[in-house]
């Protein structure tokens, strides 16, 4: 099996004389999921696929965050699909996270392992099947696309965090640390998911407070980071909700480098009705 260096969820569950006390909490502002809430008893499964299951992270919501789903899915060897996505207006993002994916988009083979990213723009012609031995889990993220006219829709591509140089945050020595995998300045793209690093020690130096919505999968190590008014401990496989304008900072305590998965939308105007 491909070693993976991010976590992923397993299932199983916990024994009777577990106590109930964790760290779960859902505000009007942010959600954290702990890791040890994915249980097989909170799995779902999808239309046309099959050896699968999947942990639902976020969905859009009324009065929380909108604009979003956010799924880590489990396909045993074998298993995968022909007709993965049903709603010809969503957009996706793909990040494996253990074991190996075969993607097919429009005929083309691309063998995904961990660190593997692909983004598929809507209406693309694209299959996804585990056909390894072991099981493979990434994560993906659903955004119905907001076209603009004058704008294409952007094409599909495939790539490996591995293979993308990290941009630093100014003035940060390199402790901070973004790796993008769209040009920000590329404006037909609706949606970014990217990884952010923190060296042990580093912080976010402000409570950032601003209009994007985020879904935070943390890939490794750990931290205490700032939500509203909370400062809540995170840890690999914990996942952080934020609705617009929840004000967050971060603190990285080490020993090992923290990271994470994030979504946030961008660049399109406010929608006023």
């Amino acid at each position: 099996m491909t070693s993976s260096p991010y976590f992923a969820p397993t299932g199983g569950h916990p024994p009777q004389t577990q106590l109930l006390t964790d760290r779960a909490v859902f505000t009007d502002a942010y959600a954290v999921i702990p890791k040890g809430t994915m249980r097989d008893i909170v799995t779902s499964f999808l239309p046309f696929w099959t050896g699968t299951r999947l942990w639902v992270l976020s969905r859009p919501l009324s009065g929380f965050a909108e604009t979003f789903s956010q799924y880590i899915m489990e396909v045993q060897p074998g298993g995968g699909s022909e007709t993965p996505e049903t709603d010809p207006e969503a957009e996706a993002v793909l990040f494996v996270v253990e074991g190996t994916l075969t993607l097919t988009i429009a005929g083309d083979v691309h063998v995904m392992e961990p660190g593997g990213y692909a983004y598929l723009p809507p209406a693309l012609d694209w299959r996804a099947h585990n056909e390894s031995q072991q099981p493979v889990r990434f994560h993906w993220v659903r955004k119905a696309y907001d076209k603009v006219a004058g704008l294409d829709a952007p094409q599909a591509f495939v790539t490996n965090e591995k293979d993308m140089t990290p941009n630093e945050m100014p003035g940060t020595e390199g402790k901070w640390a973004t790796t993008r995998f769209v040009d920000p300045s590329d404006l037909r793209h609706d949606m970014h998911v990217n990884i952010v690093t923190f060296e042990p020690g580093a912080v976010i130096p402000f409570a950032e407070t601003h209009v994007m919505e985020h879904g935070l999968y943390v890939l490794e190590g750990k931290a205490v980071y700032r939500l509203n008014q909370d400062w809540v401990e995170v840890e690999a496989g914990d996942y952080m909700w934020l609705r617009a304008f929840c004000p967050q900072a971060c603190y990285a305590g080490g020993p090992g480098k923290f990271r994470y998965l994030l979504y946030k939308d961008v660049n399109r105007h406010m929608k006023l009705r």
